[in-house]
């Protein structure tokens, strides 16, 4: 369910629809089936990043949307089938928010500072949808578990890449990448998990040098602390 989710989101993350609640700045992505689909998913995200995943119900996703209990029930199972395709749903809603602000950007560097710091200004815009997709995964279980880590591999797969841009004669081995992607994730959800509703881009700064550092060395990573600062 978790992959056949994801995988008919991100399929549509590149077309056009409606915009909602959830990201206002986001490219407008494809209707994921209908509009009445899509209020559901964005309230269910709404009601877990809230309430918490446990505490979240039908009942407040029905409040969120304005919409009739059969409404729900036509379109998904139960609660937690709503969240899988909800948590793939947002996902691709933080790619392609990513994928936008990284676009026009050439190099490495530059299209990490803008896609990194494109994600933290979603974050400080509406940090509830970020406890939705970050922190309140590990309470839905494994399926919720796997959408995350197949959207961190995406991550991990593009700051590796840098090691193609570096001059460098040392570089990391791959395992330095899933490292930094780990590091930035943590600090993340530490914030979300403590209730911090603000203060997100300014991490950006510090998420640059410890992604720059292992690749392209000290003198690079300061430089990139100080354009990620301006």
């Amino acid at each position: 369910m978790g992959k056949q989710a994801a995988t008919k989101v991100r399929a549509g993350a590149e077309g056009t629809g409606a915009t909602g609640k959830v990201f206002p700045e986001a490219p407008a992505l494809r209707l994921v089936s209908s509009p009445k689909r899509q209020r559901i998913l964005e309230g269910m995200l709404e009601a877990v990043g809230n309430a918490g995943y446990d505490s979240a119900s039908v009942r407040m996703v029905l409040d969120q949307t304005g919409l009739y209990r059969q409404a729900f029930y036509d379109e998904f199972a139960d609660k937690d089938a709503c969240y899988l395709e909800a948590l793939a749903y947002g996902v691709a809603k933080f790619e392609a928010i990513a994928r936008a602000a990284a676009e026009p950007e050439e190099g490495w560097r530059a299209k990490l500072r803008a896609g990194i710091g494109a994600l933290l200004d979603a974050l400080d815009a509406d940090p509830a949808i970020g406890r939705a997709l970050i922190v309140e995964v590990h309470a839905a279980g494994p399926e919720a578990l796997k959408i995350r880590s197949e959207a961190m591999k995406q991550v991990t797969d593009f700051i590796d890449s840098a090691r193609h841009a570096s001059t460098g004669t040392e570089l990391p081995p791959p395992i330095a990448a899933e490292g930094i992607v780990a590091g930035m994730h943590a600090v993340v959800h530490a914030k979300l998990a403590t209730g911090d509703s603000d203060g997100f881009r300014q991490l950006l700064p510090d998420f640059m040098y410890f992604a720059v550092l292992p690749y392209f060395g000290a003198e690079v990573a300061g430089a990139e602390m100080k354009a990620a600062r301006a």
